[in-house]
């Protein structure tokens, strides 16, 4: 039985060298793919050890920080902010002629970010977010700026017009309570939100 059971495998053996010798192309094939499984698996083990880097000495920000702030200067903080969660090439684009775009980020999913900041120096005290702010960014985020994701970031009030135009129009707003959660933590902005596109390519926390 032995004998019989060990001559079959040998059979068998042999006729899958004849088939791979003529359909050598399927080696080649094979061994792509796992040449390239692994690399993918190799990157995102590195990338989610910066990330875990990134977390244990992740930039935090109080609120009473933020409300003393110049806007330029929250703007900034914005923008590090998304250096923090993974977009290192995160910028401060605000200023005369922004078009609606204080800081641009592309994420580690390849989703590219529009921010506009509002910043309000009496905190709730501050004039509210309104509608007009964000028919602004919904009018420049995609159109000009090419966003994926559409984001009014506020230390201060929004109103509820506002917030109902935002959910219709496909705009995130981060208001004074998701800022402070965002800005204390070390959660990414894209964790908070809700609704967020699906990702570009194969993301780095993933």
């Amino acid at each position: 039985m032995f004998l019989v059971v060990a001559v079959l495998l040998v059979v068998l053996a042999v006729a899958v060298v004849k088939w791979l010798l003529v359909h050598w192309w399927v080696l080649v094939v094979t061994g792509g793919l796992v040449v390239s499984a692994g690399g993918v698996l190799l990157q995102r083990k590195r990338r989610s050890a910066r990330w875990d880097a990134v977390r244990r000495h992740g930039l935090r920000y109080g609120l009473p920080h933020l409300d003393a702030l110049h806007h330029s200067q929250f703007e900034d903080a914005v923008r590090d902010l998304m250096r923090r969660d993974g977009c290192p090439e995160a910028v401060r684009v605000g200023g005369g002629g922004d078009l609606g775009a204080d800081v641009k980020a592309v994420d580690p999913y390849g989703r590219r970010w529009v921010i506009q900041c509002k910043h309000r120096g009496s905190g709730l005290a501050g004039s509210a977010v309104g509608t007009p702010d964000l028919q602004v960014l919904n009018g420049t985020a995609r159109q000009v700026h090419g966003a994926d994701i559409a984001v009014i970031v506020t230390n201060g009030r929004v109103t509820a017009p506002a917030v109902a135009f935002a959910a219709q129009q496909r705009l995130h707003v981060v208001d004074r309570h998701t800022l402070a959660v965002w800005a204390a933590g070390s959660r990414p902005l894209w964790e908070l939100l809700r609704s967020v596109p699906p990702p570009r390519r194969p993301g780095a926390l993933s």
